[in-house]
């Protein structure tokens, strides 16, 4: 495969000479930590439906990822060749990661969720030469869909299977302890490594708009981020790191794979979410730092009240992807005083660009989604490209270190200007202290009469209501006044709610009647990415449905 990163080159040179891009890969990070830790327990793998735990000290894990590279090499791997790997968190998802960094192929994390439609077209676009999935996984046949697929993609030399019992097993193609007798190991390991600039994952964006795009990164433009990251909340190798969301989400790879092993800390993978678990392990192993979208802090926090889990050693819950209702902070703040609740903002492209700081106040991270960390710039453009003023909203773009190196074979769509400056699709505004707040999806704004109706502003205090569990506002058209807004919301159990009480609500919370949704959808769920965010897009489309067959 021939990557067209070709957002990388233009800032090499000034990337470079500031610091910000280094001449260390992941290879790099993972020797070091190996020299420094060995025999020290690296990671812990948990099975959430059986409880089942497997752990590894970093000789181990280094041991396994051997193994895959080895195997992936006799199944005729070279280097920048695609491996796609559709796996939930867990010890084999990492060993193929690390695997193929050793061997310089390409690594494409595929969420577990996929079917057909979107897998067909990832896998062709990014030519992968080996399908990695699950036999099976929360009791759907991956093996069977796989092999459903095979004659549709021509390029697919090998679907290997973890958990299979026939000749394409993971245990027998990549796991098998006869690989460490290879007599080439050591060349097969270190003579094809890719370079602190070449592309080393794809991954295609998560589906909030509808549209996937394959996403180029590079060490640099990871590393560039997680440094920064790792500085600005004060993690260090003592850390204990946990990871529910799925490492297929840039959330989960980078800050639970890539992150702990920069830090040489442990961590542990949870292939599912189960907040009494989460809480049981936040209790006996010590979990220091997790990272996951608002619903799941939610639930950790119940957990914590109703088990009485001690939540002592948890200094910090990082959320990102949708704003963090005060309510929620408030709560968990009480539940969990010893855990600082910390909001950020960030794309797949460009992993987390904005981040508060531990140390700032809580409405920080109430009402605000953070300020840029080092080598990264926001820019709040008016509609007519101007730079708007601190309080103005207008369209984020973003500029740095950590950006993406571009769409694959779709360069056309890298939405980056001859500057630098990446359009993020987002609308935002940003405080006279430098800190942004993510106002809605560019998309997503509703225009009711000409009026801007503040979506994000409207959901948070709907969120507020003690029956409401989730909601989310979309717009659909109106022949007078352009578009209307409708909310989408889920119940907590037992609950009851209309729209006569929706609007008293906000009445009650003096928000202006222009701004009120004239339309209310109880549902039992919100259509979502794995992690936890709500894809506006289906929303509209169901309403576009609805109305097309009135």
């Amino acid at each position: 495969m021939k990557f067209d990163a070709i957002l990388i080159e233009p800032r090499r040179a000034a990337m470079t000479s500031a610091g910000h891009w280094r001449t260390n890969t992941a290879n790099d990070y993972f020797e070091a930590a190996l020299a420094a830790k060995a025999d020290e327990l690296a990671l812990s793998s948990i099975t959430v439906a059986t409880s089942a735990r497997r752990d590894f000290t970093w000789a181990e894990l280094d041991r396994m990822a051997n193994r895959v590279a080895v195997g992936l090499t006799r199944l005729g791997l070279e280097r920048d060749d695609v491996v796609s790997c559709q796996l939930p968190n867990s010890w084999q998802f990492v060993a193929t990661y690390l695997g193929c960094a050793r061997i310089g192929a390409v690594f494409n994390p595929l969420m577990p969720i996929f079917r057909e439609h979107e897998l067909l077209f990832m896998l062709r676009h990014g030519e992968a030469k080996v399908f990695i999935v699950p036999k099976t996984f929360r009791n759907f046949d991956h093996e069977a869909m796989a092999e459903g697929m095979r004659a549709q993609l021509p390029d697919l030399r090998q679907i290997v299977v973890e958990g299979g019992s026939g000749d394409n097993s993971f245990e027998r193609l990549l796991a098998d302890p006869e690989l460490d007798n290879e007599p080439d190991l050591q060349r097969i390991v270190t003579a094809n490594r890719p370079g602190p600039d070449d592309v080393h994952q794809l991954i295609y964006t998560s589906g909030t708009t509808g549209e996937p795009k394959g996403v180029m990164h590079t060490s640099n433009t990871m590393y560039s981020n997680l440094i920064p990251f790792s500085e600005r909340l004060g993690l260090t190798s003592d850390d204990v790191i946990a990871m529910a969301s799925p490492m297929a989400h840039q959330t989960g790879f980078m800050y639970g794979l890539l992150m702990p092993v920069y830090l040489q800390a442990r961590f542990i993978l949870f292939d599912s979410w189960d907040k009494r678990l989460k809480g049981q392990m936040v209790q006996d192993d010590g979990i220091t730092f997790t990272m996951a979208s608002t619903p799941f802090l939610m639930d950790l926090t119940s957990a914590v009240d109703e088990h009485k889990f001690d939540s002592s050693s948890l200094r910090i819950f990082l959320c990102a992807g949708t704003a963090i209702p005060g309510a929620v902070v408030e709560r968990a703040r009480q539940v969990m005083p010893g855990t600082k609740v910390v909001s950020a903002w960030g794309m797949t492209e460009n992993g987390a660009v904005t981040v508060v700081d531990p140390r700032d106040e809580d409405e920080r991270s109430i009402n605000t989604d953070g300020f840029p960390l080092p080598g990264m710039e926001v820019q709040i453009r008016d509609h007519d490209g101007s730079v708007c003023k601190p309080g103005q909203e207008g369209e984020l773009y973003v500029r740095g270190c950590s950006n993406f190196g571009g769409y694959l074979k779709r360069p056309q769509l890298n939405a980056t200007d001859e500057d630098g400056w990446f359009d993020s699709g987002d609308i935002a505004r940003v405080d006279d202290r430098g800190y942004i707040r993510i106002c809605g999806r560019s998309k997503d704004i509703i225009i009711r009469g000409a009026e801007n109706i503040p979506v994000i502003e409207v959901e948070s205090i709907l969120f507020k209501h003690p029956a409401i569990n989730r909601v989310s506002i979309v717009g659909y058209p109106d022949e007078r006044l352009g578009e209307r807004a409708c909310a989408f919301v889920t119940l907590k159990p037992g609950a009851s709610f209309d729209l006569e009480e929706m609007k008293r609500f906000l009445q009650e919370h003096r928000l202006a009647v222009q701004y009120w949704p004239e339309r209310l959808e109880i549902r039992d769920s919100l259509p979502a990415t794995a992690s936890g965010k709500v894809q506006k897009f289906a929303l509209r489309n169901m309403l576009r449905e609805e109305a097309g067959s009135a």
